[in-house]
């Protein structure tokens, strides 16, 4: 099942991309959207199957394929992985939902949109490190392809940025997971939490976590390492932002704790308060500079850096509530990205611009765009973490988990959603309200085809939102496990009460 997954899509795009020559772009935007559909219902299938009762890797496949190196193709599912599998899922439909007909090169195009949800798929299910690895640099093809010849005026810059950066993550995972393999003498990469846990010298760990840190950091982002982002988000075209923002950007954070967490308990609780301070530091970085963006995408994309650093923050306080708190953030952030980004789109296609200061009155009832407006609402709610959506049962877990561990860094990243409140009503008041005039003054109508993408997200924020057990138990007792691994390597405590006087 989980082979089905990866190799689906892989079908799909050779399908596509080979055979016939003279499917016109529509047939082929029907066979792609058939296609992601199908291999969406494959990932709720997979979940309704999938015992939420066990901790450990589920559905494993195995085949031998290349022993001299370690390399085996060895695949499985858990509470970590399963959510952002379905997402996924979801997101490969909603993009391809919201390319337009008139997308140049359409088998091209829908190709490496296949491509990339392959190898995100194979990424989030692959038990072996190398083939993690392998899955990890294939995506950075379809992705560079995609914004270099659909993106924006500087499409070339950003791609080009964008494949050094990730090149470079990709360079030093690879790095550490070699330096692993020499260290502990392993024959094989594949991961046996069991084995590999406090197998080596604390210095050794220290080491190969912080180069695990390094590389999983550039594709989070981590401030220093953001500077790609921006450019990338913002050059894209809409259904390639929705997915680098909403599913590519996750294998950074579900990498630093598959890789890092799992396979390093006692260096991370040495390394936990400085990833701590790295979350508060890229929180308010990303919330501040977004204030200032004056482009609505390039200021959701700034969000995107802050809100998933609370990732970080869950992941290093490392407790049964916090980590819990990280997957449903991930998953919150990716919902909510994948909308906001997906409305910003709209409202460029309609109006021409998506600049705050040519735009205003989008709310108007009959000659604005209502129902895209509100959904703006919406999503900037469920990204400021409001109760009743996704984004407050992530944010809640995440802060509330923590702070039993590092107080003060959490009431800094707290902070940084208050922010998140400021740029989002600067966002709203500006574009939103007021009155249409000029070229603004007769907007065209959005299309029901149109819709439907911001109508399933928003649905699924508000579900999820409403009735957060849907996803928490998903994930609670894989996560639960991790956290009494950590526990277990914690350092000892050593006692305030002294000894009782001992009688002569």
């Amino acid at each position: 099942m989980l082979s089905t997954i990866i190799w689906l899509p892989v079908l799909g795009a050779a399908l596509i991309g080979f055979w016939p020559q003279t499917w016109s772009p529509q047939r082929s935007r029907f066979v792609a959207w058939a296609i992601a559909g199908l291999t969406f219902l494959v990932t709720v299938f997979l979940a309704l199957k999938f015992d939420f009762q066990a901790s450990g890797l589920q559905f494993q496949e195995h085949i031998s394929w290349i022993a001299p190196l370690g390399l085996d193709y060895r695949l499985g599912v858990d509470g970590l992985s399963l959510p952002l599998v379905v997402m996924n899922g979801l997101l490969i439909w909603i993009a391809i939902q919201s390319t337009p007909e008139q997308v140049s090169r359409p088998r091209l195009f829908y190709s490496l949109i296949f491509l990339l949800s392959a190898a995100v798929a194979g990424a989030f299910l692959a038990q072996n490190l190398l083939l993690f690895f392998l899955f990890y640099e294939i995506e950075l093809i379809p992705i560079y392809l995609l914004i270099v010849i659909w993106g924006g005026d500087r499409r070339g810059y950003a791609a080009t940025k964008f494949l050094i950066y990730q090149a470079l993550s990709g360079i030093v995972l690879l790095v550490g997971f070699l330096a692993w393999a020499w260290a502990s003498g392993s024959s094989t990469f594949t991961v046996e939490v069991e084995a590999l846990a406090s197998t080596l010298p604390m210095g050794l760990q220290l080491i190969l976590l912080s180069i695990l840190i390094l590389g999983f950091g550039i594709k989070m982002p981590l401030v220093p390492f953001h500077t790609w982002l921006p450019d990338a988000y913002v050059e894209a075209s809409t259904p390639v932002s929705i997915l680098l923002g909403g599913i590519v950007s996750k294998l950074g954070t579900y990498g630093l704790i598959r890789f890092g967490l799992s396979l390093f308990p006692d260096a991370w609780n040495v390394v936990a308060p400085w990833l701590a301070n790295a979350a508060v530091v890229t929180a308010l970085y990303g919330a501040l500079v977004a204030i200032a963006q004056t482009d609505m995408k390039k200021m959701i994309a700034y969000s995107s850096v802050s809100h998933l650093s609370y990732v970080l923050l869950a992941s290093a306080a490392a407790t049964e509530l916090s980590l819990l708190g990280a997957v449903c953030q991930m998953v919150a952030h990716g919902l909510i990205l994948a909308l906001l980004f997906y409305l910003v789109g709209v409202i460029e296609a309609k109006t021409g611009s998506r600049e705050l200061t040519q735009l205003q009155g989008l709310l108007n009832p009959k000659r604005g765009l209502p129902l895209i407006s509100g959904a703006l609402i919406l999503g900037t709610m469920a990204s400021a973490g409001i109760p009743g959506m996704v984004g407050f049962v992530g944010e809640f877990l995440s802060f509330q988990g923590s702070y039993s561990r590092f107080s003060a860094q959490t009431l800094l990243c707290l902070a940084s959603t208050g922010l998140t409140s400021v740029y989002f009503v600067i966002l709203i008041n500006r574009a939103l309200f007021g009155r249409l005039e000029g070229k603004l003054s007769y907007l065209p109508k959005v299309t029901w085809e149109e819709k439907i993408p911001a109508i399933a997200l928003v649905a699924l924020i508000v579900l999820l939102g409403v009735q957060p057990n849907a996803l928490v138990r998903w994930s609670q007792n894989t996560t639960s496990s991790l956290v009494a691994m950590v526990a277990e390597h914690s350092p000892q405590q050593v006692a305030l009460t002294p000894p009782a006087a001992q009688s002569d």
